[in-house]
């Protein structure tokens, strides 16, 4: 019996230190079928650049209205996107937390604020939470940026200042942008995402 509990308590150990979902760098990032604030549902293969090309990568980003390290972010997602859609890597924000939980993300919420900050991207509705744990997003904002085949190159901060736009020193995803351009694995290609937990029931 004491053999038995051993192993099932190993078993148990090595089940629990096993990443369950998530995408790991040189992972294809899994596809989604999302409603967008204009009602339309996109998905990878539908999504073009700023010219209405076939993307070079997409700039997937979890977001959101409520927190603030994602409200401290979001003219940043407006530069990266005005910037870096007409070069081939659009903004794609996805909106994880459930609405039940945190009214203020509600899809009325997000056409909202979308409309008042002036998004130049898709920003869609994470409904029934089915893609974020797919990605292994745990947090607003996170970025997962992968290449026109959906590997995914680099995962983790916008950049190394997450509150305070001005401090920043480190443009990790402009970075990794122009390794890929250059032909190179971003480096670092991982770095922490500080944000707000995504909220689910």
């Amino acid at each position: 019996m004491s053999k038995l509990i051993l192993v099932l308590a190993g078993i148990l150990f090595f089940a629990m230190a096993q990443p369950i979902n998530g995408i790991e760098i040189g992972d294809k990032a899994p596809d989604f079928k999302l409603k967008n604030i204009d009602g339309r549902e996109y998905k990878f293969d539908n999504i073009k650049d700023a010219n209405g090309n076939e993307p070079k990568g997409y700039i997937v980003v979890f977001t959101c209205n409520t927190c603030p390290y994602a409200i401290a972010n979001e003219q940043r997602l407006i530069d990266l996107h005005n910037n870096y859609a007409p070069k081939g890597y659009p903004v794609v924000a996805i909106q994880p937390n459930d609405p039940a939980v945190q009214p203020g993300d509600s899809f009325q919420a997000m056409k909202e604020n979308a409309q008042e900050k002036g998004f130049p991207f898709l920003y869609l509705l994470d409904e029934g939470q089915e893609i974020y744990p797919k990605y292994g997003a745990t947090r607003t904002p996170e970025i997962f940026l992968v290449d026109a085949n959906r590997i995914l190159r680099y995962h983790g901060a916008i950049d190394d200042s997450v509150r305070d736009e001005d401090g920043v020193e480190q443009k990790f995803v402009e970075d990794a942008i122009e390794a890929m351009e250059n032909g190179k694995q971003p480096e670092p290609s991982t770095t922490k995402a500080v944000g707000c937990s995504i909220k689910t029931a």
